[in-house]
């Protein structure tokens, strides 16, 4: 009774969150524009400045993202209206790497460019968690060397703080035009974070879902069992740090309270049908309730994809270029998939490449385009 009662809480919280989330981003617009210290209209520099309107919108645009790494290029493609040339550097362990840059003329070579930490501003802003402004001189020699300097020789390293870390650092210059708002792109990066924070609380909550669905499928008969779990998030930057860095393992896809439902229904009409309609009739009676916990697990991972991709899932339908639009979550999937029944009885039955096709491809095998392999 306690267990059932625990379920309907976690969902009725996660429902409750999905309809609050909207407001929620939109109070982190409001507060970080709060942020923002008075326009003097006798600035000169006034004139050439973004309006806040647009910074409004560079926020929202940011806010657009649903994954750590749609969040981090929404900074870095906001941030270009308020400094001609940026970087984001990864920090794990004190060490900062190279992820992405805008405006440096060869922005691919920034890809796992290792920045010196042990002086200058990237030392300053990690070490304090400040925004710290500099002079090219006190720059990362090598960076200078291999991607040049700013026209009036003006910085800033910028640190984008999660959960009390300094997860990146962002570098930017005013370039040949002298193109840097230092204050603008403050306020992006305080966004940022505290977007970041808010998709790393949402997945927290999916991971419940998650857990509590799962254990609801897989418990047997008397006595119970203990559900399998599925690995907590933990860090939101982890996920899309760039190659070169020991990435810490992903979580597991994350579903949200109408997969719960989904596999509610699932496991009633699997009761409910007749022995003589089994497909499992001839199996014993421990490969057959392995087959069935496979079949609704699959469907588990596949409605999530959905739930959390639905425009991507409706494009790629119409452009008959579904599986290269979803791979990276559809692969993720599979991998926990065949973690789990890899090597039971019913790892003779793809249950989850079938899944795919029945529901995100509509049985339409043409609408997974060419890279989807049967």
């Amino acid at each position: 009774m306690a267990k059932e009662l625990q379920q309907i809480v976690e969902r009725a919280v996660a429902q409750v969150f999905e309809r609050q989330l909207p407001k929620l981003q939109e109070e982190l617009v409001n507060r970080v524009l709060a942020e923002l210290p008075a326009l003097s209209a006798e600035a000169g520099a006034a004139s050439s400045a973004p309006a806040p309107g647009g910074l409004a919108s560079s926020i929202s645009s940011i806010h657009h993202g649903t994954t750590q790494k749609e969040i981090l290029r929404g900074l870095l493609d906001a941030g270009g209206a308020y400094a001609a040339r940026l970087a984001l550097f990864v920090v794990k362990a004190g060490s900062a790497s190279g992820w992405q840059a805008r405006g440096l003329g060869d922005d691919d070579a920034i890809k796992d460019f290792p920045l010196d930490m042990s002086s200058g501003p990237a030392a300053y802003a990690y070490q304090n968690r400040s925004v710290t402004p500099a002079n090219i001189a006190e720059m990362d020699r090598r960076f200078v060397k291999q991607f040049g300097g700013p026209e009036n020789e003006q910085l800033v390293v910028m640190p984008l703080v999660l959960k009390d870390k300094v997860a990146a650092l962002l570098y930017a210059d005013g370039g040949a035009n002298n193109l840097l708002d230092a204050t603008s792109l403050e306020v992006l990066v305080m966004a940022t974070s505290a977007w970041l924070e808010v998709t790393s609380l949402r997945k927290q909550q999916a991971q419940r879902d998650m857990e509590s669905a799962t254990a609801s499928i897989e418990a047997p008969a008397p006595p119970p069992a203990p559900a399998q779990s599925v690995s907590s998030f933990s860090d939101p930057f982890a996920g899309h740090a760039p190659k070169h860095v020991a990435k810490v393992p992903e979580p597991e896809p994350e579903p949200a309270a109408e997969v719960v439902e989904v596999a509610a229904s699932a496991s009633a009409a699997s009761a409910a049908a007749a022995p003589a309609a089994d497909p499992f009739a001839g199996l014993s009676a421990e490969d057959a309730d392995t087959h069935r916990k496979a079949q609704r697990f699959a469907r588990l991972l596949v409605d999530e994809i959905k739930l959390y991709n639905q425009a991507k899932v409706n494009e790629g339908r119409r452009n008959k270029d579904l599986y290269d639009r979803l791979k990276e979550d559809i692969e993720k999937s599979r991998s926990t998939f065949t973690k789990r029944y890899g090597n039971t009885a019913a790892a003779s039955v793809d249950y989850f490449q079938k899944e795919v096709v029945r529901s995100l491809a509509e049985d339409d095998l043409s609408v997974m385009g060419a890279n989807f392999k049967m």
